[in-house]
């Protein structure tokens, strides 16, 4: 994934505290004897704090998630645990008319997609003790379900008990993360506010949220004194 300057996350907050609520994205795994990869959908829960701290460790956090043991995933990740997980969101299309030059004619202005994107560079641990699965899917569930609803994950002990020899589960390792915020960044800042109007005026699905990036980026730019 290309990332410009202008793209670059401002600090490693900024797409952390995005990935804490957009947690559903695409594992993909390298593909068995040159077929291609696997993707798989899947939702997640991630944690800056957690993950291996011994030698190696890159200190980034790591993600949990699980999935049914029937899943032909299984053999591609044992054979291949680097893995990539990709979440992409906040994404929406700017007319070409949007981004004309000052003085310069309308149809001269360049379309472009404006998205937030994070990949999270993993190591994979597959997890097939029944305490340590129940232990990960508490963590999921805790994560999507913070006040709770659903009974305990417990190995043995109904109602979930019975369930869990039919998941693995896995504990994603990251160790490199590449994000981008791409919301026209490299414009001058009188374009930038008036893409931002036009956002506002359309009230398109996710335009509302490309907004608020460009809001919060400008203002992160300013207050750096990096503003165009």
């Amino acid at each position: 994934m290309l990332i410009h300057p202008w793209d670059a996350p401002t600090s490693d907050s900024e797409w952390q505290e995005w990935l804490a609520v957009h947690d559903f994205g695409q594992l993909t795994v390298n593909g068995l004897d040159g077929e291609p990869p696997f993707v798989q959908p899947l939702h997640f829960a991630y944690d800056p704090r957690a993950g291996a701290d011994g030698p190696g460790s890159a200190g980034l956090g790591e993600a949990v998630t699980h999935l049914a043991r029937p899943n032909p995933i299984w053999r591609a990740l044992e054979a291949s645990p680097r893995v990539t997980l990709s979440v992409v969101d906040d994404y929406t299309f700017i007319p070409g008319p949007w981004h004309t030059p000052e003085g310069a004619p309308t149809e001269h202005g360049t379309p472009t997609s404006f998205y937030a994107a994070v990949l999270l560079y993993c190591t994979a641990h597959i997890v097939d003790d029944p305490q340590l699965k129940a232990d990960l899917l508490r963590r999921q569930v805790g994560h999507f379900q913070p006040r709770g609803g659903t009974a305990p994950v417990e190995p043995g002990q109904e109602p979930f008990g019975r369930m869990l020899p039919g998941i693995r589960g896995v504990r994603l390792d990251v160790t490199d993360v590449r994000a981008k915020f791409k919301y026209g960044g490299n414009k001058p800042e009188r374009m930038r506010r008036r893409v931002m109007d036009l956002l506002a005026d359309r009230d398109g699905p996710h335009d509302a949220a490309a907004r608020s990036h460009q809001i919060r980026r400008l203002s992160a730019a300013a207050d750096a004194g990096t503003g165009a």
